[in-house]
């Protein structure tokens, strides 16, 4: 689908010089000190939403009737995932597909968002073999004691 973009401003001044535009096209409304904003038809954001929870659900009973293709399915998509050793790359698909699965049946789509990240920052840190030895540790003692803060509520 194709988005048009328009001030935020511009909205405000004259919605009706914007909402022509969802004929053909999702609106973006560009704030300047906020997050953009999407204005989309009903029947386009019901048939995405609809269609993510049929495509999450086929992905998860992939995964479960063959894990090892829908690991290959989601390597294929998520190339980063190469860089993590096998039981990372088990543990970040099972947990990408838990939450694409919940968010897809509830519309919440951030936590899916959120593990998304969290696993390729893993995965980076897995592609510097250096880096993955220092994390892993041993780590030398358990840190310098820190004094605690004064109080300074009086």
């Amino acid at each position: 689908m194709a988005t048009k973009s328009f001030p935020y401003s511009a909205f405000l001044r004259g919605p009706s010089q914007v909402l022509p535009s969802l004929d053909d096209a999702d609106v973006i409304l560009e704030r300047r000190d906020d997050e953009n904003l999407i204005l989309m038809r009903a029947e386009r954001f019901e048939a995405g939403v609809s269609t993510l929870r049929i495509a999450a659900r086929a992905l998860a009973i992939l995964a479960r009737r063959n894990s090892d293709l829908a690991e290959e399915v989601l390597t294929e998509e998520l190339p980063w995932t190469t860089w993590l050793p096998d039981t990372e790359r088990h543990a970040c698909v099972a947990e990408l597909l838990g939450h694409l699965v919940a968010g897809a049946d509830t519309g919440e789509l951030v936590p899916f968002s959120r593990a998304l990240t969290s696993w390729r920052s893993t995965a980076i840190a897995w592609s510097d073999p250096q880096l993955a030895h220092d994390l892993q540790g041993p780590f030398s003692g358990d840190g310098g004691e820190v004094t605690r803060p004064a109080d300074h509520s009086e």
